[in-house]
């Protein structure tokens, strides 16, 4: 492995300063992956995303009245490289993550769905935050991935035995003009892409729908627009989940407020970056699902939670 160069980052903080800005930069730095040398002196390898997120540290140090120097070197002795190295190392996060699997594999029988689902989406940001400070990955990281990949698969089998499966290609741009007073169906018992699918369908797509909720994806009728399954006119594609193929396809992902629910319905449903309502819309789903006798009632107690999240991200300015 060629040797790396090293951002050093060293910062002083005025002596009668509280101890919140301490703390705070303390937070920061380990948020960075950073590893101190010596107090008040940390270092990490020189990237631009490091240096970037070094010097907007440094910035909120600068209006504590502090005093911050930030310098790119490279080892200069034989060994040192290695000892810089050295503390990187995340392959013990890694093991950590792989008994978290591990745990969530033998307690999945017992699981509730979104018991099961909450501790899935947890080993996935770990995953994600552990990754993002690996600057020298290599076996441990590949592992862990699979290993998290590998129990997302089964519990996707094991509670949506009929996910769809990823397909390659371009999306077609369409005419929602087309597509009105149409027959759709989708996958019985609704779950996050589902539900929020026929929901962006009925307000944004087709107001006149008729929907049909399948017990087989196979026994979906010639004329009906499927969406959510294998071989369903709209599913997942590439990276986006049906509800992110459906904004693409109508030309909605311009749209703020649907953009968001893009997002909320991504993280739910593949990972990925986490959004914070999404434990919230999570819980509610599960909560009506067990309560609800059909879909039909299903997606009517659930428009007015999509109704409200459409509202806040088409309002949100962060």
């Amino acid at each position: 492995m060629p040797p790396a160069n090293w951002l050093l980052f060293t910062t002083s903080l005025p002596g009668r300063s509280q101890s919140t800005p301490r703390v705070r930069l303390w937070r920061a730095l380990r948020e960075l992956g950073a590893v101190s040398l010596r107090d008040g002196v940390v270092v990490l390898p020189a990237t631009d995303r490091n240096r970037a997120r070094l010097e907007a540290v440094g910035g909120q140090i600068e209006q504590a009245g502090g005093v911050v120097w930030l310098l790119e070197l490279a080892a200069q002795r034989p060994g040192v490289e290695e000892q810089l190295r050295e503390p990187f190392d995340r392959a013990e996060a890694y093991a950590e993550l792989e008994r978290g699997v591990a745990s969530l594999r033998s307690e999945l029988p017992r699981l509730d769905e979104a018991s099961a689902r909450q501790r899935l989406r947890k080993l996935q940001r770990d995953l994600q935050s552990i990754t993002e400070i690996d600057f020298f990955p290599g076996g441990a990281q590949a592992q862990a991935t699979v290993a998290v990949e590998e129990i997302t698969d089964q519990l996707n089998l094991r509670y949506s035995p009929r996910e769809p499966a990823a397909m390659a290609g371009e999306i077609a741009r369409l005419d929602p003009a087309d597509y009105r007073g149409r027959l759709w169906a989708t996958r019985r018992r609704l779950w996050v892409d589902r539900v929020a699918s026929a929901w962006l369908i009925r307000h944004f797509i087709d107001t006149d729908v008729q929907f049909l909720w399948l017990e087989r994806p196979e026994s979906c009728p010639g004329e009906a627009l499927g969406f959510d399954f294998d071989g369903a006119a709209f599913t997942h594609v590439g990276e986006r989940v049906t509800f992110e193929v459906l904004l693409t396809s109508f030309g909605l992902e311009s749209n703020p407020g649907l953009a968001g629910l893009g997002r909320l319905v991504h993280f739910l449903d593949v990972g990925g970056a986490a959004v914070p309502e999404a434990a919230g819309f999570e819980a509610v789903l599960a909560g009506l699902r067990d309560s609800t006798p059909d879909d039909d009632a299903l997606l009517a107690a659930m428009t007015p939670v999509l109704d409200g999240l459409y509202r806040r991200y088409s309002t949100a300015t962060t």
